[in-house]
């Protein structure tokens, strides 16, 4: 009895944990200091569906699309194409704050993003 009444919990507390998984869909804000020192606006929108991310980063220059994108837990990854180069971006998130790493032809730089308010 005790036994049963044990797994049952468990599978309730397991539920519960799924249904509150950590979301990075939606719409995320940032800044970041491009290779010359200047700042760059940059305005993500990121799609999850499962493990994958879809979406786009929009910035002064122009909007591209997010491309291999992967979510596993609050781990992501995803590429973009800007000209002839492809950058890498590996993320971590939690609550409205991402950490992300952008590794292109400069090298690597490190920033944060924040879920925007919604309008």
């Amino acid at each position: 009895m005790i036994r049963i009444a044990f797994m049952s919990v468990l599978v309730v507390v397991s539920l519960v944990g799924l249904g509150f998984a950590p979301d990075l869909s939606g719409r995320w804000e940032g800044k970041v200091k491009g290779p010359d020192g200047d700042e760059l606006s940059l305005v993500y929108v990121f799609k999850v569906d499962g493990d994958k991310l879809t979406g786009t980063v929009e910035s002064q220059m122009g909007q591209v699309p997010l491309t291999d994108g992967k979510v596993n837990g609050d781990a992501f990854s995803f590429n973009v194409q800007v000209g002839d180069s492809v950058i890498t971006n590996e993320g971590k998130f939690k609550d409205d704050t991402a950490t992300l790493k952008a590794h292109g032809p400069w090298g690597e730089t490190e920033f944060t993003i924040k879920r925007a308010a919604a309008k």
